[in-house]
């Protein structure tokens, strides 16, 4: 389910990375924790932290990040 205040197109794609992202650390033995570490994510945010609530947390965060804008 899309967010409300996320873009439709722009939450699929940062959906379809995240889960692309912890796959690849599920698959080398890691865990849903390391994989919000490895987003920029603290410690006290992560706690016990499921995968499928890993990969929406991931994905909003890549939602919310501002792009850069060019010189």
């Amino acid at each position: 389910m899309t967010p409300h205040n996320f873009n439709p197109v722009q939450w699929t794609q940062s959906m379809g990375y995240s889960r692309q992202a912890c796959a690849r650390i599920f698959r080398d033995g890691g865990t849903a924790g390391e994989a919000l570490a490895a987003f920029g994510f603290e410690a006290g945010q992560v706690g016990d932290a499921e995968w499928s609530r890993a990969v929406e947390m991931i994905a909003a965060a890549l939602c919310q990040r501002p792009l850069s804008l060019a010189a």
